[in-house]
């Protein structure tokens, strides 16, 4: 509910503040007294795109601010949690523009951009002007329409779940089968290079391994004749030096009692000879067991080859990297032989969301179609009432074969607005101010199933009087009773059924006009309508007639 709407610096507005009435409020006053830039300043606060032209004071920025209490509506609360905004009853919606043109958006003193403020708005209050078609014309609305009246909101919630499944299913199955085409023409080239690597059979750190050995018999000739070279001189040259070593231990030994550092002097000599000669039989040992095998070398050779060349070829440096590739190679091998199970288990999936889906939208069909002929009968009866007898509302309703988002039907409100039986679609028949009266009526039937929020009209009741003007108050005073309306009319009619009536005037500051608002009591309400009626100075007959609807 719109609690008060402050705006400053706009248009020919100086500053005004209008506190409104939870139930029907009704403005009215002279054709260019400012009721239309009323409701330009509150479309900035809805998310209009602004414009600096509308400053009436450049030195200092416009501002449009209203106040709202949410009523604790659930999607209000859900919007400003997801916005990271505060949760408070009370929201408080500004819109300020600099002389520069530019603008800026707070809900609670905290920036929000435009597309943010839009969507917050549009949860707060529906502002339907004179001419504006786009919500009953669009399939978007009319659907909702039915779905309102159907009452299946947990239904349609369900269905939209199922069929986001169905559609994350499809992409699935999509995925997997473009995968198929992929590995399919890669398959042959995968099953060739793994082939390859296969029959060259590489075990971990092979060629590594191999590369050592090669140069080690390629160099056993060399290897070899040092290491005999060094046993002998170890132990069969002219003077072995473990021999020597031995020779030296023996000399001293005999007079290690007569000195007190030979003992230890003995022991080095000793642990030297032990060790020199651990070192001849190591060299030994080893000399036995390097041989120079040409054979091996060739088969060596010929094995490095192979692996160099796939090193090359693969675009690496090492064993461990092959054999990576090799398992890769297998995994993308075996991928293509598991993904027809895949497939297969996929479509069953996609099939049985598919019917899942095609059984609950075949059941919102008909919780549609049930809901079209008391709607028609409803509408048709309130556009009588709105002085509309030749007008019908006529809904089509056709089954698609594919599903959509919402169901599988096609919705599309049909328009005759002289018992001609031709009835077309409603964007292309129907009049401004039918369009308006049209969604009066539909609005009336569904402001409770679609929470509508506070509904605004501005001037919806252009081209009609009397007894009609009568009956579109009567409506409006009905909506009225459940949730906030605020409607623009010059209609005395429609404003007798107000429960609060402010009225728009113009007047002179200094050398500027201004425009100005305020609420009128009960007295002055009664003077305002007899005006409308009768023009500036009313007649005594026009104050009773505006005594009696305001009294009514």
């Amino acid at each position: 509910m719109l609690k008060k709407l402050f705006v400053q610096n706009y248009a020919i507005i100086d500053e005004i503040e209008i506190d409104f009435s939870g139930r029907l409020n009704i403005i009215t006053g002279e054709t260019g007294a400012g009721k239309s830039i009323l409701m330009g300043a509150l479309s900035l606060i809805l998310g209009d795109r602004a414009d600096s032209s509308v400053l009436l004071d450049r030195s200092k920025k416009s501002v449009a601010e209203g106040t709202f209490d949410t009523n604790g509506q659930k999607a209000i609360k859900a919007f400003l949690k997801e916005n990271d905004l505060d949760t408070e009853e009370e929201l408080v919606i500004r819109r300020e523009i600099a002389a520069n043109g530019k603008s800026r958006a707070f809900v609670n003193d905290t920036p929000v951009n435009l597309e943010q403020l839009r969507q917050l708005s549009s949860l707060l209050v529906d502002l339907h002007r004179q001419f504006d078609t786009l919500d009953l014309g669009a399939s978007d609305f009319q659907r909702d329409v039915l779905d309102a009246l159907a009452g299946h909101a947990s239904l349609l919630l369900q269905y939209r779940g199922v069929y986001t499944q169905w559609q994350q299913a499809r992409q699935e199955l999509d995925n997997l089968l473009h995968r198929k085409s992929q590995f399919t023409k890669e398959y042959d080239y995968n099953k060739f290079q793994y082939d390859e690597l296969e029959e060259a059979g590489l075990k971990e750190n092979e060629l590594e391994e191999t590369d050592t050995t090669l140069k080690l018999l390629s160099n056993s000739e060399g290897i070899k004749t040092a290491l005999t070279k060094v046993s002998f001189e170890l132990n069969e040259g002219e003077q072995p030096m473990v021999q020597q070593l031995k020779s030296m231990c023996n000399q001293l030994q005999g007079y290690t009692a007569l000195h007190a550092d030979l003992p230890a002097l003995v022991q080095r000599l000793l642990s030297a000879q032990i060790e020199l000669q651990d070192i001849a039989d190591e060299v030994e040992r080893i000399n036995d067991h390097v041989q120079y095998d040409p054979q091996r070398i060739e088969q060596l050779n010929d094995r490095m080859a192979v692996g160099y060349k796939l090193l090359k070829k693969h675009g690496v440096k090492t064993t461990a990297e092959l054999l990576s590739i090799k398992a890769s190679l297998e995994e993308k091998l075996q991928a293509v032989l598991n993904i027809d199970d895949a497939i297969a288990q996929q479509e069953k999936s996609v099939v049985k969301l598919q019917q899942d889906a095609l059984a609950l939208a075949n059941t919102i069909s008909d919780n549609r179609s049930k809901q079209i002929k008391p709607l028609q009968d409803k509408v048709n009866k309130l556009l009588a009432q709105v002085g509309m007898p030749n007008a019908r509302l006529q809904v089509d309703l056709q089954k698609n074969d594919q599903l959509q988002a919402y169901g599988i039907d096609a919705i599309e409100f049909l328009f005759d607005a002289n018992k001609s039986n031709r009835f077309e679609p409603i964007r292309k028949v129907a009049s401004g101010g039918e369009l308006s009266r049209l969604m009066l009526c539909i609005k009336s039937l569904v402001a409770q199933s679609l929470d509508l929020g506070t509904l605004i009209f501005d001037e919806i009741d252009t081209g009609i009087s009397g007894e009609a003007a009568k009956q579109v108050g009567v409506i409006m005073k009905d909506l009225a009773k459940k949730r906030q309306v605020i409607s623009i009319t010059h209609q005395p009619q429609i404003a007798g059924k107000a429960d609060a009536h402010y009225f728009v005037y113009k007047q002179i500051k200094g050398d500027t006009i201004k425009t100005n608002i305020r609420q009128l009591s009960q007295e002055e309400r009664i003077t305002a309508i007899a005006k409308m009626l009768s023009g500036e100075k009313p007649t005594a007959a026009a104050l009773e007639n505006a005594r009696e609807m305001v009294m009514n």
